[in-house]
């Protein structure tokens, strides 16, 4: 038989034990609100940071050659497709060349003849006027003698008035022909009138033969150095024009890649800066690039800059225009203290800061970013090794907050 006190203590048990309950709650409550909420923290830590700059740019050469004809004529032969190589030298594009061979041929023969007459001068007509003149010096001596002799006699009376008008005519016409063959071996004489014109002559035939030479060469389009051909814009029986470009071709040796990255970047760039570049076509494959230049305006357009690199050694897949993705190595920093990306605030105003705690309470720690990469910032002022930041992806309390440490 049951106890007679039993039905009535175990109301009483089960009030208070329901008593107990509503204080161990209230009071875990309480200590909850207490300590404030749960969130979770990472720990500031070191290492190395690879700060780079990613963009997206064109294989092009730093300089295009493009090829046209000097002169009008019909198109004989083309050599060289897009995209093949050629040797300095090369021939390209042959033109119709048999006007210029036979201007060529009579600019020739008559370069001949003029030398001819020169030679003929220096070799014969100058001998000949020395000669000359040696007979009418003699001739004028013997009618200067004649002359005497028969004045003397006119003047003994033996020779009449007309026999001394005879005489002093024949030497008046020695003297003349003397002085004549004097002015003619003078003009044979280096630097004489004949002379300079036979020079003029044979001068006058050189240019000639030159002109027609350099033209004769204007129908041989040739390869100005080694080098790709980029476009070609002929083919045999077309007319090629005077300036109307007929092939482009990019000299071998130097490739550049031109990219346009955002100006919100700028600040990070300079020249001598390094780069690991790909081509899309061939992803697997790296090569290394050098800034060369930075524009130094903006465009307007697309807020970005202009840069290029050099690139030292390119690989031989490299193609003009091929599309390259660009990864600029722009700063490098050692047990540099680093934080996750998300977990900072305002990154883009002069105050960036981080919520962190200390002793369970919030703080918003304002830092001063040394570098950043993708996802991580190197932090220079304003943390410490070990230092507790709340993770991204949950609410930041207020500072001065208390809170509940969570690791992750």
């Amino acid at each position: 038989m049951p106890h007679p006190l039993s039905f009535g203590q175990r109301p009483a048990r089960r009030a208070l034990l329901g008593g107990i309950a509503l204080l161990l709650l209230f009071t875990f409550l309480g200590a909850r609100h207490l300590l404030g909420p749960e969130v979770a923290v990472l720990t500031v830590r070191q290492g190395e940071l690879l700060q780079s700059v990613v963009a997206s740019g064109k294989v092009r050469s730093p300089q295009r050659v493009e090829l046209a004809s000097q002169i009008s004529g019909r198109v004989l032969t083309v050599n060289g497709r897009e995209g093949q190589a050629v040797a300095a030298g090369e021939l390209l594009i042959q033109l119709d060349d048999a006007e210029w061979q036979a201007a060529v041929a009579q600019s020739r023969a008559s370069l001949a003849q003029s030398e001819t007459r020169l030679r003929q001068m220096q070799q014969l007509a100058r001998p000949l006027a020395e000669q000359a003149r040696r007979q009418a010096a003699a001739n004028l001596d013997q009618a200067r003698r004649h002359f005497e002799r028969t004045r003397d006699l006119a003047e003994r009376g033996f020779y009449s008035r007309h026999q001394l008008d005879d005489a002093q005519r024949n030497l008046d016409v020695a003297a003349s022909q003397l002085q004549a063959t004097e002015l003619q071996l003078v003009s044979n004489q280096n630097g004489g009138s004949d002379y300079r014109l036979a020079q003029v002559a044979v001068d006058q035939a050189q240019a000639s033969l030159a002109l027609a030479e350099s033209r004769l060469a204007y129908t041989r389009i040739l390869a100005p150095s080694a080098g790709t051909v980029l476009t070609r814009s002929v083919e045999p029986g077309h007319t090629a024009q005077p300036g109307k470009v007929l092939m482009t071709l990019s000299p071998a040796g130097d490739t550049e890649l031109l990219v346009h990255i955002d100006e919100k970047n700028l600040a990070l760039l300079k020249p001598g800066q390094v780069a690991r570049a790909s081509a899309d076509a061939y992803p697997e494959e790296h090569f290394a690039a050098t800034i060369n230049f930075i524009s130094p305006a903006v465009d307007p357009l697309r807020g970005s800059v202009e840069v290029r690199l050099h690139v030292a050694r390119p690989p031989a897949y490299l193609r003009q225009e091929m599309t390259v993705s660009i990864d600029i190595e722009t700063a490098r920093l050692a047990d540099a203290l680093l934080v996750p990306a998300d977990a900072v605030h305002d990154t883009g105003s002069g105050n960036p800061w981080v919520p962190v705690v200390r002793d369970a309470i919030v703080y918003h720690q304002e830092i001063e970013i040394a570098a950043r990469s993708a996802g991580r910032i190197a932090v220079r002022k304003g943390l410490s090794p070990g230092d507790a930041v709340i993770a991204a992806g949950q609410p930041v309390p207020p500072a001065g907050s208390r809170v509940r440490l969570k690791a992750i």
